[in-house]
């Protein structure tokens, strides 16, 4: 989640952004099924902050362990990692409408694009790269970063919200199909054509999220009392839970359970709701026996007569679990996972926080803080080495690095798709031919082969290295892999 301000200023502790990357389950099962040991560093939590970007593993409640850290780019205000994989895409406030990919273990930069407008939002799976603009959105091959389709002329959408299926048999994308009601457009972005529009809420949509399968897509308006999840691509409303009827709140995030059965939200307020997402079977009607009995037959026999809003809200599902945050004003964004076999809810928060609680599957009710780790982002300023050593940073560790500046070529004639640039030292020590858009293949080539390289990005044409090793996707079976062309 960006959590900085419209103009750009960063929260407390300098966050720009904090985000949690999607699962790695199925690439673990492989791994044990091959009998390989897989890393425990399948959930992981990016940072993107005023002096670069770094990734934590989520291994353990007890310490964020450090995975990577970047301060090549400073004013990262979003990057998203490709599951536990090598692929990060980044944005800097520096320079808006430049989307930069990148192999960070490898330190290297694949290719980066240019657009007509700020970049919003980016999402990834193993199929598709989502940018969203404020009014169209940009669909990307991941495999060769070519752009299979762009969705032009959208309705305003400020807040860059859409939500990409992490599933790679149903691999839609949702985003706001009106600016004044909450209405979702569902777009197939394999077939690349629409699959549905569903009329979500009265009022503009605030949130979406997607389960691990595909098949479910939870919404929220900007209104926040209602949480509603539908089947996908159909479209039927499958749940409907109410967060509150005393007071509208601005919903932050939502997030599913990897195996679907909960449901978490999130706000501007200091509780966070999980719903169960469980269908109460139907018991055979009993004749009551007491007068309490009786009174609770009348008033459900009532609500056949009363207007819908009110009818709505006696079947409206409550929270099965509550948290309590120690703060509210500020942007967040949850996730719900197990981490040492227990189902945690992690908070990020734009106060430079991240909150981590029990949530117990069987009882519910009020999930107890298990630790919170403070990630500050700016590192003091050392004159002397030794003094650097003494100091201790208990559960939190700084962010510090300069970013260099390079001249780029770009060429801005053409808007109707991205413009690929490269960094023009690179291009000029190899004596290459910069084209002004990505160059067609010619008769007779092989369009499986288009792809591109650690330097120069989404280029036609012989790579300009002839390099074995293409970009591996993931720790073990790096599926799907990077095509490189060669001569």
């Amino acid at each position: 989640m960006n959590l900085a301000s419209q103009s750009g200023e960063a929260g407390a502790g300098q966050l720009l952004f904090a985000n949690f990357n999607q699962d790695n389950t199925a690439v673990n099962q492989r791994a044990r099924a091959a009998g390989r040991r897989h890393p425990d560093f399948d959930w992981s939590l990016a940072v993107g902050s005023k002096s670069g970007y770094k990734f934590f593993s989520l291994s353990s409640v007890d310490k964020l362990e450090q995975i990577y850290e970047c301060t090549d780019t400073e004013d990262v205000c979003i990057v998203e990692r490709l599951f536990s994989s090598s692929l990060v895409a980044i944005v800097s406030l520096k320079a808006p409408r430049k989307l930069k990919v990148c192999h960070f273990k490898k330190g290297t930069e694949i290719c980066n694009y240019s657009y007509s407008n700020t970049i919003l939002a980016v999402k990834l799976n193993r199929q598709r790269l989502i940018v969203c603009l404020e009014e169209s959105l940009y669909i990307h091959n991941i495999r060769d970063m070519k752009v299979l389709h762009t969705i032009r002329e959208t309705p305003p959408n400020p807040a860059g919200l859409c939500a990409l299926s992490i599933n790679n048999d149903n691999c839609y994308l949702a985003y706001p199909g009106s600016a004044s009601i909450g209405e979702v457009q569902v777009f197939d972005t394999i077939n690349l054509r629409a699959a549905n529009m569903i009329p979500a809420h009265d009022s503009p949509l605030a949130a979406l999220a997607f389960d691990a399968s595909g098949s479910k897509l939870a919404t929220a308006s900007e209104k926040g009392t209602v949480i509603r999840v539908f089947s996908i691509p159909e479209g039927q409303k499958l749940f409907e839970f109410r967060r509150g009827v005393k007071r509208c709140v601005s919903i932050c995030s939502l997030a599913f359970s990897m195996d679907s059965m909960f449901l978490s939200a999130s706000s501007n307020t200091e509780t966070v709701h999980i719903f169960k997402l469980e269908t109460v079977k139907e018991k055979p009607p009993e004749e009551p026996t007491t007068w309490t009995g009786y009174f609770g037959k009348v008033l459900m026999a009532s609500t056949s007569y009363l207007p819908s809003q009110v009818t709505e809200m006696f079947n409206q599902g409550r929270a099965f679990a509550t948290v309590r945050l120690p703060f509210c004003g500020h942007k967040n964004i949850c996730s719900l996972t197990t981490i040492q076999k227990i189902p945690r809810l992690l908070v990020g928060a734009s106060d430079g926080y991240l909150y981590m609680y029990n949530l117990d599957p069987q009882e519910g009710g009020e999930c107890a803080l298990m630790r919170q780790h403070r990630l500050p982002c700016e590192m003091p300023s050392w004159k002397n080495p030794r003094e650097q050593r003494e100091v201790e940073y208990p559960q939190s560790i700084r962010l510090d690095g300069s970013m260099e500046t390079t001249s780029e070529i770009v060429d801005s004639a053409s808007h109707d798709c991205p413009l690929v640039t490269q960094t023009y030292g690179t291009a000029a020590a190899k004596g290459a031919y910069l084209p002004s858009s990505p160059t067609r293949l010619g008769k007779g080539q092989d369009a499986n082969l288009e792809a591109y390289t650690d330097d120069l990005g989404a280029v036609g044409g012989a790579c300009l290295e002839d390099e074995a090793s293409a970009l591996r996707l993931d720790e073990d079976s790096e599926h799907p892999p990077m095509i490189l062309r060669t001569d």
